[in-house]
């Protein structure tokens, strides 16, 4: 009896896309034995990568799983599978394969060693040569092509040369979102996966600093850097705020069981600063996207508390104590010992109470309105700043219509989603570049199945 030889036939998978989400799925669709092809439209792999971080690259968090799953809203419950399959000891040990060492640093912030985002590129890029992905970058894919409800390959262009057709078994598309358009994100992939019939969830800037109406006010502020304050939203116009209803403990997403009753919308207490059209910094982009979508449905403030360590009670009585050492000298004295100096002069101002008023002379009526300031420094938000200037997109592709198990669209055939272009989002903390990686890696296996 002839003994007949088993033929298998490779499997070929296109990935859209050479961000970080990418590049994993590339790679680990190759290592599943397939035919990887990786098309980047600009001409590097990784831009968006290499400027995360402020160029360090926070890569992900030394938090537990279900702290992680928090730090995404409603919407982390999805991410489950994926951290399942391939989570922040597997990304360590791939990149420690590759030569990349880690460290952790405040609030469990992972960051290579090297403190160079390069370093973790060139790691991926390795990781891709070994396991023979070709590579095309400045190609620019302008349609997934479809039959039957099955994916058949995709269209692309090179330059201004007219477009070509791949074929591929699957397509996995990782294109990232709207942000940081310099960096290749454009937000393709929605109106590609939109002309497929999938649903996208509305784009919305996530991580963004805020305009405020007072802009004179803020301008004259203007790179003012504050430490250790609250920042609290509330659903109302700044003349409207009731001081009372402020939370003195952080409240909103990503902080378990502490859900804030209305009107406040998020507290958080940290750093913040001081812009010419309003308010920047860690705390506000992390309440940043609360703030946006409580917009959408009427008017937003937040408030400043200066000095959270203090009680109001607390703060009128140093106060007193202070304008009575003072005396006869100008009340200007005691705000350098409670504020930055560029805030002291717009602070009097807001106040009306002349600066060299003498301290012995300030009222009780005084010295209650300027704690109240000290207490409560109020802006209205008039937006944010654009999508493109936000370090990650909220909104992108329904989670309804991708499995979680295997990251494979309900609708197509052989279509698979990763990283920012779905609708997942996390605060800063290393969350967003972790999901990008594992949601990756589970697209790419099964893609390459």
């Amino acid at each position: 009896m002839i003994e007949q030889k088993k033929h298998t036939i490779q499997k070929t998978v296109i990935v859209i896309g050479g961000g970080a989400a990418g590049m994993l799925a590339a790679g680990r669709a190759a290592e599943r034995g397939a035919r990887v092809l990786l098309l980047e439209k600009t001409g590097q792999l990784g831009q968006k990568l290499l400027v995360s971080g402020k160029t360090r690259c926070n890569l992900t968090n030394n938090k537990s799983l279900k702290e992680f799953i928090a730090m995404y809203g409603p919407n982390g419950r999805f991410l489950y599978g994926a951290f399942e399959r391939f989570f922040r000891e597997d990304l360590l040990a791939l990149l420690k394969r590759y030569g990349v060492e880690t460290k952790v640093e405040r609030g469990g912030r992972i960051f290579p060693a090297s403190d160079d985002a390069r370093d973790v590129a060139a790691a991926l890029r390795r990781c891709l040569d070994d396991h023979r992905v070709e590579i095309r970058t400045g190609v620019r894919v302008t349609q997934i092509i479809v039959e039957k409800l099955r994916i058949a390959g995709v269209k692309c262009k090179t330059g201004s040369a007219s477009a070509v057709f791949l074929p591929a078994d699957a397509v996995i598309l990782a294109t990232g979102g709207a942000s940081w358009p310099d960096t290749g994100s454009t937000g393709d992939g929605y109106a590609m996966a939109a002309a497929l019939g999938h649903t996208i969830v509305p784009l919305r800037p996530a991580l963004v600093p805020l305009i405020v109406e007072e802009t004179a006010l803020a301008g004259s502020m203007q790179g003012v850097s504050l430490r250790n304050v609250r920042l609290t939203a509330f659903r109302c116009r700044a003349d409207a705020i009731n001081d009372e209803k402020a939370p003195v403990i952080d409240a909103g997403r990503g902080i378990p069981g502490k859900r804030p009753r209305p009107p406040v919308i998020e507290s958080r207490l940290g750093e913040m600063m001081l812009t010419h059209f309003g308010i920047g910094g860690p705390v506000t982009l992390l309440m940043s996207l609360s703030i946006v979508e409580a917009l959408a449905e009427g008017p937003v403030s937040v408030a400043i508390d200066l000095k959270p360590a203090l009680e109001r009670r607390q703060l009128r009585d140093r106060l007193q104590r202070d304008f009575d050492q003072y005396g006869k000298r100008g009340y200007r004295r005691i705000l350098d010992g409670l504020l930055p100096r560029k805030m002291v002069e717009p602070f009097i101002q807001m106040t009306g109470i002349p600066g060299d008023k003498p301290a012995h002379q300030i009222t009780s009526a005084e010295r209650d309105m300027i704690a109240g300031f000290l207490k409560s420094l109020r802006f209205s938000i008039r937006a944010p700043l654009p999508i493109s200037s936000a370090i990650v997109t909220a909104g992108g592709v329904s989670l309804d219509e991708i499995d979680p198990r295997t990251m494979v669209s309900r609708l197509i055939r052989g279509l698979y989603f990763c990283g920012e272009v779905i609708d997942i989002d996390a605060d800063t903390g290393g969350y967003n570049l972790q999901a990008a990686f594992s949601t990756g890696f589970l697209a790419g296996e099964n893609a390459g199945n």
